[in-house]
């Protein structure tokens, strides 16, 4: 059976859609099939993976809705052994049309029903929100990957997510794990950065992963020509990262 893992944080620009299609093009590589569920309506991992989103006709919306299946909105990449579900802007409409339908909290849950055991893993990149769709993400999946940058408002926020997270677990989906916090946007010149790592360490230890995301130019460039890291520049310092953050992550789930 397939593990479904949310990447989650209400921040925005810590990394989330990077982690969410490098994350899934490296576990790709390393010959796990995987899906990608974009549910942040920017369509930014959509994209990211080289899908034109203007001419979508199916995608996490109509899944959402119920008006088609999973495997209906399952699109191929370019990237080995990644597959996606891509989100266009309607997507924005989606919290407002659930908000009276019964046991709104699980569509996404009773969706992945039919193709969770398809995949290896199904990674879920979430809106940078705690609203409808990202709780929906919350419920189906089975862990959640927190990106943390090394900045200075690093933990701001961290509280009401893992708030959040707990109330989940409480109401809906009591088998979420937290899979790890992953520090991100990691520049080794900056005193700074230094301080946040030691600091998100020191108070959650073991839920740290040991793979950091350094700063890479490369890695900001990979989405503007539709690429992961892994396709765009393998050698670099943003794919090596993302490379070692899967294996971690399958040494984990051994």
């Amino acid at each position: 059976m397939g593990k479904i893992i949310a990447i989650a944080n209400q921040k925005g620009g810590v990394g989330k859609t990077t982690t969410s299609v490098n994350l899934a093009a490296s576990l790709g590589v390393l010959e796990k099939k995987v899906l990608l569920i974009d549910a942040d309506p920017q369509a930014n991992a959509s994209s990211g993976l080289g899908v034109d989103v203007e001419t979508l006709e199916f995608g996490t919306y109509q899944v959402l809705e119920h008006t088609i299946s999973a495997t209906e909105a399952i699109i191929k990449t370019n990237s080995p052994n990644v597959d996606i579900i891509p989100a266009h802007i309607d997507l924005v409409a989606i919290e407002i049309e659930l908000v009276d339908k019964e046991e709104r909290e699980y569509m996404l849950k009773k969706s992945l029903e039919e193709i969770k055991d398809l995949y290896d893993y199904i990674i879920i990149d979430c809106a940078p929100s705690l609203g409808l769709i990202t709780l929906n993400a919350l419920v189906a999946a089975n862990s959640v990957i927190i990106p943390i940058q090394c900045e200075y408002f690093a933990l701001e926020g961290l509280g009401k997510l893992l708030n959040t997270i707990k109330s989940v677990q409480k109401i809906h989906n009591e088998n979420l794990d937290i899979e790890g916090l992953l520090l991100t946007m990691f520049d080794s010149r900056l005193r700074l950065s230094n301080q946040v790592v030691d600091e998100v360490r020191k108070h959650f230890s073991t839920m740290v992963f040991n793979t950091i995301i350094r700063r890479n130019t490369r890695l900001g460039e990979a989405p503007s020509y539709g690429e992961s890291i892994i396709a765009y520049d393998a050698t670099s310092k943003g794919a090596i990262n993302y490379l070692n953050l899967a294996q971690e992550l399958l040494k984990k789930n051994v």
